[in-house]
């Protein structure tokens, strides 16, 4: 029988470990998106969160709209930001152009990742002949460039390009040992995965943290398709839960809610402190999962 009082989830909110908290943003295309984008800034920013950070497209696509959307998060909320970076289809000299520019601008935050190549995820990788050749030899050149919070990736299931699961601790432990702080997980929906990734690193003498990427399922049918072309899984009792909902807008968003809400509780009854929320510039239901795990205003 569970004990609601050796849950975390069932104690009140000063009773609870602390808990950090940040939300992943992309940047908006057109003027509706961007009011949307900030109206679901300035709604979550009033929960303190470590960071927000803001993603970087393919090849660098939206680089100067990240950095003009992490400046301006920083100067209107005073939340800290963090921009993502990416090496694909760049010199050395590009990137840490880049890098720099971060720097001049006072954001001190990164999320340092390799980046997919042009042809799509799951295909082979091929750095530039004069760029950084993977996500750990980035961090190194972010490193020397000055003292910035690194976070980088990390893949519960395995990344698809990973021979073995030595082979992909292996290279999370490069990324951490070339100076990166943290380590964010791609999206999953079952915790067991998470949790065994974690035991796995663990082993591996990796202590570093390894927060967990939650992807509320705002659209079922949007993030199975993301997961596929990521090398995320949808467990069958995922799909099974919103089978036949595609015209039902309302009990779709119920049984998101409630998916969410199980995998952030469950994982906060196994220890674990620190979250990083895909928010798809949407905030209604980051919020409510902020609340149940203790955070509010």
């Amino acid at each position: 029988m569970l004990d609601d009082n050796l849950r975390a989830s069932r104690r009140t909110a000063d009773q609870r470990p602390e808990l950090q908290l940040s939300f992943e943003f992309f940047p908006p295309k057109t003027d509706a998106m961007e009011e949307r984008f900030w109206e679901s800034i300035h709604k979550l920013a009033p929960l303190n969160p470590r960071f927000v950070s803001v993603t970087y497209g393919a090849g660098g696509s939206t680089r100067e709209r990240t950095l003009r959307m992490v400046s301006r998060i920083k100067a209107d909320t005073g939340v800290a930001a963090a921009a993502h970076l990416t090496c694909v289809g760049a010199t050395r000299d590009e990137v840490d152009a880049v890098v720099r520019g971060y720097q001049e601008a006072g954001i001190n935050r990164i999320v340092a990742l390799r980046g997919d190549p042009p042809e799509g995820v799951g295909q082979p990788f091929t750095p530039h002949p004069e760029g950084y050749q993977n996500a750990a030899d980035l961090v190194a050149g972010i490193r020397r460039i000055g003292d910035f919070d690194i976070s980088v990736a990390a893949y519960p299931e395995r990344h698809p390009q990973s021979a073995d699961w030595d082979a992909d601790i292996d290279n999370l432990k490069r990324k951490l040992d070339a100076g990166a702080d943290r380590a964010i997980t791609q999206m999953f929906f079952s915790n067991g995965d998470y949790l065994r990734y974690l035991e796995r690193a663990r082993k591996a003498g990796i202590n570093a943290p390894i927060v967990p990427g939650i992807q509320p399922i705002h659209s079922y049918k949007q993030i199975s398709g993301f997961a596929s072309r990521c090398g995320a899984s949808i467990p069958a009792w995922l799909a099974e839960r919103f089978a036949g909902l595609e015209d039902d807008p309302e009990t779709h968003a119920l049984v998101a809610a409630a998916v969410a809400a199980e995998q952030v509780t469950e994982l906060l009854d196994e220890g674990v402190t620190e979250f990083h929320f895909y928010t798809l510039n949407r905030s209604n239901l980051v919020l409510a999962l902020a609340r149940l795990l203790g955070r509010r205003y």
